[in-house]
């Protein structure tokens, strides 16, 4: 009897290490659970977690894909076959912000936004106004911009007029289509009897200019100061104040792509990326208050 007693024993003992074990590396996995669990990155404003881009839907998962038509100094243009500009620059830093990679688009700024409206892109990021009219077909973000309108004439050929008041009967204005420019000119020239040209890209309006084909280009300020950077006979001489304020456009049926491009624009202002990027693109400028200034 002992013996098979003594071997009944050593069959409780071998359960009850085994048992013991199994409990053992369950503790084991508990602590490393944890430990991971701890390690895993948490999103700030109260726990949520930070956008990703399975957050958005967008047109390729992943990309954020932008309209602009590329050819307006200094917020898009290619300098040395690189894209640049301050809408680049914005747009990247915005982006980054979603969890998204940033593609651009080439497109006709006239027609812009009814593109955007059928879904040919994500966004516009074209120095666009926001306006009542825009604001009817799509969505813009909070404003990123403020700016004006200009004047801008040759000096070599009509060196005496600094003022549109000063513009004769039978001026010839350039203008881009499809901008408030070219309605500021039309509403207040055009009314005089002058005569409004209009041109695909604004640069085209800044050549015929040179060539003394037109009296004179309303354009926005910021961007026909950087046209005659490298035309020395064209010179801004007035800035006409419209109140206008720059927007990144979205499509109405998009509302997860307006939040998280207005959440991005919040986050480069508050940590400084936007002013950073502001000072390069417009040097010795003031940043409003409003973008971190």
């Amino acid at each position: 009897m002992r013996p098979r007693l003594k071997r009944s024993m050593g069959g409780e003992e071998r359960m009850h290490r085994r048992f013991a074990g199994m409990l053992a590396l369950g503790a084991v996995l508990a602590l490393v659970l944890a430990a991971c669990a701890s390690n895993e990155p948490t999103g700030g404003g109260g726990g949520s977690s930070s956008p990703t881009a399975a957050s958005f839907d967008t047109l390729t998962p992943g990309t954020l894909l932008v309209g602009s038509c590329l050819e307006y100094k200094p917020f898009e243009y290619y300098q040395n076959g690189q894209l640049t500009g301050f809408d680049v620059e914005i747009m990247d830093a915005i982006t980054q912000q979603m969890g998204l990679k940033l593609e651009w688009k080439k497109a006709n700024f006239d027609t812009i936004f009814t593109a955007l409206a059928a879904h040919s892109f994500d966004a516009v990021a074209a120095a666009s106004t926001i306006k009542p009219d825009r604001l009817q077909v799509v969505d813009f973000s909070d404003p990123y911009y403020n700016s004006r309108q200009s004047l801008t004439v040759n000096t070599a050929k009509t060196p005496d007029i600094t003022t549109t008041d000063q513009l004769p009967a039978d001026a010839v204005i350039g203008v881009q289509k499809g901008t408030t420019g070219k309605d500021w000119a039309t509403e207040n020239l055009g009314s005089k009897g002058m005569q409004i040209k209009t041109y695909t890209n604004a640069p085209d309006a800044f050549t015929d200019l040179e060539a003394g084909n037109i009296t004179g280009v309303i354009n926005d300020e910021p961007s026909s100061e950087a046209e005659v950077e490298s035309r020395p006979d064209l010179k801004v001489v007035q800035p006409i104040d419209t109140g206008e304020h720059y927007g990144i456009a979205v499509a109405k049926d998009r509302p997860d792509v307006l939040k998280g491009i207005n959440d991005g624009l919040a986050a480069i202002i508050a940590d400084g990326t936007y002013a950073q990027i502001f000072g390069k693109y417009f040097p010795g400028v003031p940043v409003p208050p409003e973008f971190g200034g």
